[in-house]
């Protein structure tokens, strides 16, 4: 409970700074009790629930946190990465920005953002949002630092979708890719050391990107597809998956691109070199299945050296991205705000943000106080009487601080929030059953 205690303190700390973009003190006390609500057991959590979580008569002082309170969203966005940034900092080891989209299918058509386009989650085209994530990734830990609604031209080619969505009129139109090279941008013009980048392929074959990574010291690993055309050392242009019959056997090396919940997180890898003598193509083969291969476009900057280990370390920290995706989805409602207009959308992404951030600096922290569990030299060992306990994870940080700050409200506030429910409903279907006669 040491730990739970120590979320409790973080949470302060970071809330602390995030009241410093609020013009009242009744929305910080509001944005406080979301963000708790946020990191509570609740199986849903939208305005309703996490009014009624925090005690609240009614979800009006959520809704109006969202959508009409003033304060400054991005300011508040960076107050967290600077947040996160200060406790996962690790000058010894490398320092990477992760890149990725994380989608949220949809039902209707008035979300802003929101049209027919590829998701990751469903793994196909379907109606739905979609976010540009930073994942802010060191040995010490990782949390999301920077998110972009993804929003169509044609969103905001029509004044009057802007006006029902909610769509700011500075906001112009960037692909992802673009969005992706905002983020890395606001952290190198904030002063925060980036010393590498990694992404996949929707951002590796941006030109833009890259330069930008160049021109600016960051070396990075991004994903390319198959046909992406490499100019090998001996001057020979071909797609990236032609270099893979001109690879023997010996070329190949069994790497580990990092620890995972079952071990070693093992591929074998290959890489070339190319006309440029800072730029490299990596490719990794799965040993489950050797058919399944992927290509990276590698840039090494000046006084770095360029060996096969820090590649493959930086390839393998995109998997931290994802993680944070998990948990931002799984356990902190990342796609349950339920909002539909621009501006309540990012308000409830920053304080998702938050709320991980409070969990992954908490476990970080316990971490490295903590000594890892041994864990086996041969196939043949019998475990140890006593096998340990791993480090504190995001999800237990999360679940003992609720363990600490439960607050059992009495019945009557649930009866009250039963009743407020029901007459709710009860009203948009009499508004429901007009709509149609009319």
């Amino acid at each position: 409970m040491v730990e739970a205690d120590r979320a409790e303190q973080k949470l302060a700390e970071l809330m602390g700074r995030l009241g410093a973009y609020f013009t009242r003190v009744e929305p910080v006390r509001q944005a406080g009790k979301y963000v708790r609500g946020l990191m509570s057991d609740l199986p849903r959590k939208n305005c309703w629930t996490l009014a009624e979580y925090a005690g609240d008569r009614t979800p009006d002082r959520m809704q109006r946190l969202l959508e009409r309170a003033s304060w400054n969203t991005l300011e508040a966005m960076d107050t967290v990465r600077d947040f996160v940034v200060e406790h996962l900092a690790d000058p010894q080891g490398l320092t990477v920005l992760v890149l990725d989209e994380s989608g949220d299918e949809k039902t209707g058509t008035h979300t802003a953002g929101v049209k027919r386009q590829y998701v990751g989650c469903a793994g196909k085209v379907a109606n739905a949002v979609n976010f540009v994530n930073a994942t802010y990734s060191t040995p010490r830990g990782h949390a999301l630092v920077g998110s972009r609604l993804y929003v169509p031209a044609e969103h905001l080619a029509d004044d009057q979708v802007r006006t029902q969505m909610g769509i700011p009129t500075s906001l112009s139109f960037n692909t992802k890719p673009e969005l992706g090279l905002e983020l890395l941008a606001q952290h190198l013009a904030a002063g925060i050391d980036i010393g590498w980048c990694t992404a996949d392929a929707v951002y590796g074959r941006d030109r833009k990107l890259r330069r930008f990574c160049e021109d600016n010291g960051v070396g990075y690993v991004l994903g390319v597809p198959c046909s992406f055309q490499i100019t090998l050392a001996v001057g020979v242009t071909m797609r990236a998956d032609a270099t893979l019959k001109m690879l023997s056997r010996r070329a190949w090396q069994v790497v580990s691109c990092g620890p995972g919940s079952k071990g070693d997180r093992c591929y074998a890898f290959a890489w070339l070199g190319t006309a440029s003598p800072r730029h490299f193509l990596l490719i990794r083969r799965s040993l489950a299945k050797p058919s399944e291969v992927a290509y990276f476009y590698c840039f090494v900057p000046e006084h770095t050296p360029a060996t096969l280990g820090v590649l493959v370390a930086v390839c393998g920290r995109r998997w931290t991205v994802e993680e944070d995706h998990e948990f931002g989805k799984d356990q902190f409602g990342f796609d349950q705000s339920q909002a539909r207009l621009y501006t309540p959308i990012m308000r409830h992404i920053t304080l998702v943000m938050a709320a991980l951030a409070v969990c992954a600096v908490t476990a970080a922290d316990a971490r490295a106080n903590t000594a890892p569990p041994p864990t086996p030299t041969r196939p043949d060992q019998p475990p140890p009487p006593d096998p340990g306990l791993i480090p504190l994870t995001v999800v237990e940080v999360k679940r003992l601080y609720n363990l600490l700050t439960r607050a059992w409200q009495d019945i009557e506030h649930h009866l009250h929030w039963s009743w407020w429910r029901r007459r709710h409903q009860a009203r948009a279907r009499w508004y429901h059953h007009r709509a149609r006669l009319a």
